[in-house]
């Protein structure tokens, strides 16, 4: 499908395909250069709505010039992902960012137990970040006191899981697919299912599929973006 010329002035909605292992922020700053580029401006606005950890894959949504002042309507729309998590280990992140620590015995847990888990989670609650995550403590990130051995005390945050449907079981792994509102961890969500079957589990896998109805189907990779800034005609006013 072509893609219409770049509106550097009245600003665009960028849907992007993140890639693995880059930040949410990495992935901006890889578009915002392409437009410095082509505008020979030293600064060009640019943002995204809803960070996605270097580990997680999926939609990204940008917003530049003036369309930035949308940004927080798309941060409080539901969030979709797939996800593939691991019962009978734990590891201190809730992902493979760091290696496992603790295991577990997982012969005694059924298809069923499984199922009724994942209905648990169904509905409104208060879930807790990771204890290394960007959340600001007091100013401090909280992964930055964590890897300094500091305690790290995490508020919780009230969330709302409207879908939580299990896509396959091969235990160890199970896949999922989850909806669920803004400021929600699906690192979390992992953790904390392990501990509902008095077990430990971690995530392996995170794909973000939609942000409200915008959907990662039509979204782009960031090299394809960059080459649509690259191709559109840009005249500085007057």
């Amino acid at each position: 499908m072509e893609q219409k010329p770049i509106d550097f002035y009245g600003g665009e909605v960028l849907l992007v395909d993140k890639p693995l292992n880059i930040t949410s922020f990495g992935a901006v700053n890889r578009i915002k250069r392409a437009f410095i580029q082509v505008t020979k401006k030293k600064r060009y606005k640019i943002g995204h709505a809803g960070t996605l950890d270097p580990l997680a894959t999926g939609l990204l949504i940008m917003c530049s010039g003036k369309k930035t002042k949308t940004i927080s309507t798309f941060q409080d729309l539901p969030k979709e992902y797939t996800a593939s998590i691991i019962l009978g280990a734990s590891t201190p992140c809730y992902d493979l960012e760091m290696e496992v620590d603790k295991t577990y015995d997982i012969s005694d847990i059924t298809e069923k137990q499984v199922i009724e888990c994942a209905e648990s989670f169904v509905g409104e609650q208060d879930q807790y970040p990771p204890i290394f995550s960007a959340k600001k403590i007091e100013g401090k990130r909280a992964y930055d006191l964590a890897r300094a051995g500091e305690e790290v005390k995490m508020k919780p945050n009230r969330i709302t899981i409207y879908e939580f449907e299990i896509l396959e079981i091969n235990l160890p792994e199970v896949k999922v697919r989850i909806k669920c509102s803004k400021g929600t961890y699906i690192r979390s969500i992992a953790n904390d299912f392990g501990v509902k079957l008095n077990n430990g589990a971690y995530l392996t896998n995170l794909r973000r599929t939609k942000i409200g109805e915008y959907d990662v189907e039509n979204a782009y990779s960031i090299e394809e973006i960059q080459q649509r800034i690259f191709d559109s005609e840009f005249t500085p006013l007057s």
